[in-house]
């Protein structure tokens, strides 16, 4: 009689053992499962984050910087033509200006310009690019840190050539550009954004002087 119920009890407590082991082992493979994903996720979100370093980096550092602005054909008190010099910033990488949109905010409104020969339905107008320092024949891409170009704004007229955009030649002498906005008038302000193709922006402010009398040309 005893010897049947000690090995009852011993039944019980290895039944009892067998299933400890068991839950042990769940637990041993949950925790298992977890851990993968815990490694897993924090590879992507590692993964993520060098990304979106590399992409705000490039959104830091590969901006254009503004060397000099000019207003041109100076009719009736009125900018009929801005000349912007532009150059690479200290630590870009190659900027192709073709690439570059520009956001113009003036006295007469907002307009959303793109280079020449990019065909784009939404455009407000396009700006021209000329090449002025360019030693490899690199336009319209800055590649070098000497390397300047020149971009075009043909304001309210048609200060350049054919307003027919099919009857243009872009020939790197500023053709190619349509006409957007006004003119801007004695002592006018100007904001433009550049955003190259990057997302790098740039935003210069522009005035025109309060008097243009006698002038060829002005310093914006």
């Amino acid at each position: 009689m005893f010897s049947s119920e000690r090995n009852d009890a011993d039944d019980r407590r290895g039944q009892v053992g067998i299933g400890t082991l068991i839950v042990f082992i769940a637990m041993v493979l949950v925790a298992a499962i977890a851990a993968g994903v815990l490694i897993n996720t924090a590879g992507f979100l590692q993964t993520k984050s060098e990304e979106t370093g590399q992409q705000s980096g490039q959104q830091v550092t590969n901006r254009l910087q503004v060397a000099a602005a000019t207003g041109t054909n100076l009719d009736n008190q009125e900018v009929g033509i801005v000349n912007m010099t532009v150059k690479k910033s200290p630590g870009a990488d190659n900027i192709d200006l073709e690439n570059a949109t520009v956001q113009w905010v003036g006295p007469s409104g907002t307009y959303n310009l793109v280079y020449s020969n990019v065909n784009a339905s939404g455009a407000d107008g396009r700006f021209g690019i000329l090449q002025f320092k360019d030693g490899d024949n690199s336009y319209p891409v800055l590649n070098d840190p000497d390397d300047r170009m020149v971009m075009v704004f043909d304001l309210g007229k048609d200060d350049v050539n054919t307003d027919n955009v099919n009857d243009r030649i872009t020939t790197g002498t500023g053709d190619g550009l349509t006409y957007f906005g006004e003119e801007v008038r004695e002592g006018g302000s100007i904001s433009i954004e550049i955003t190259t193709k990057s997302g790098a922006t740039t935003t210069t402010q522009l005035t025109v002087p309060e008097t243009l009398s006698g002038s060829s040309a002005v310093e914006l």
